[in-house]
C-alpha cells in the first residue's frame, strides 16, 4: 500500500478501510485504551532517548521512536472508540479520521488536525524502524536520529492535546 495513493485517493482509502474492517482488522471495541497507549508511547520514547544517549546500539533508538509514534497512533485510533491489530491498517485509520476533517472533528483547529506531512512521517519512520530491526548494516548515526526524536516528540504532543479534547 503507497501512502501517497491512500491520502491522494478517497476511493482507495475508502476501499482499503473498509477491507480492513470487513476482515476484522480495525475493530470496534467498548474498551478506551487511549491512556495506555499514551503512556506506552511515552515509555518508549524514553527508551530511545535512553538508547541514543548511552552512545551504543543507537539504531535501536529509530525502533523505540517508531513505537513511540505507533502507540500514539494507536490512542487515536481509542479515542474514536476502535482497535488496530496492523500498522499498516493504523495507518489507514489515521489518514481516513485525522487528515481531514469529520463533523464530531470541526470543533478542532487546524492545527490539531494530523496533516499529510506527519503522516508520511509516520509511514517513514515505520521503514526506518524496518532498517534498524532487520538490515545487518548500521545505518544511523546520532544526527540522523535526532531529527526523528524531535518529529516524534512533535507528533506525540499533538496526539496529547487531540486526545484532552
Amino acid at each position: 500500500m503507497k501512502i501517497s495513493e491512500l491520502i491522494e485517493n478517497k476511493e482507495k482509502l475508502e476501499e482499503a478501510y473498509f477491507l480492513y474492517l470487513k476482515n476484522k482488522i480495525i475493530v470496534k471495541t467498548e474498551f478506551n485504551l487511549a491512556e495506555a497507549h499514551l503512556t506506552k508511547a511515552n515509555y518508549d520514547l524514553e527508551f530511545a532517548d535512553f538508547i541514543l544517549n548511552s552512545n551504543k546500539f543507537a539504531s535501536w533508538s529509530v525502533v523505540g521512536l517508531y513505537y513511540s509514534l505507533y502507540h500514539a497512533s494507536l490512542a487515536l485510533l481509542a479515542k474514536k472508540g476502535y482497535l488496530s491489530k496492523d500498522h499498516n491498517a493504523t495507518l489507514c485509520f489515521l489518514i481516513k479520521h485525522y487528515s481531514e476533517f469529520s463533523k464530531e472533528d470541526l470543533e478542532f483547529v487546524n492545527s490539531l488536525k494530523i496533516n499529510r506531512e506527519e503522516i508520511e512521517f509516520y509511514s517513514g519512520l515505520k521503514e526506518e524502524r524496518k532498517k534498524a530491526s532487520y538490515s545487518t548494516e548500521l545505518v544511523f548515526d546520532k544526527e540522523n536520529i535526532e531529527v526523528l526524536r524531535k518529529k516524534t516528540i512533535l507528533f506525540l504532543n499533538k496526539v496529547k492535546m487531540i486526545l484532552k479534547n
